[in-house]
């Protein structure tokens, strides 16, 4: 089955289960949860994943 380009998807669950292409942004978070700040703000134009990336983590740390 080949991959799908999901324009506009923001929910990595639904990314992951249609078999959707997906930049990891595993480094980015684990660089995040190990600097171990209070607050942090991500300034990025519209179109750069930043919704995404917080699914992400969410979902990642979820029971």
């Amino acid at each position: 089955m080949s991959r799908k380009l999901a324009v506009g998807i923001q929910n990595f669950s639904h990314l992951i289960q249609n078999n959707c292409f997906y930049v990891d942004k595993t480094k980015f978070i684990k660089d995040w949860w190990d600097g171990g700040d209070h607050v942090t703000l991500i300034t990025r134009p519209r179109g750069f994943g930043k919704t995404l990336m917080l699914d992400t983590v969410r979902t990642f740390f979820s029971p």
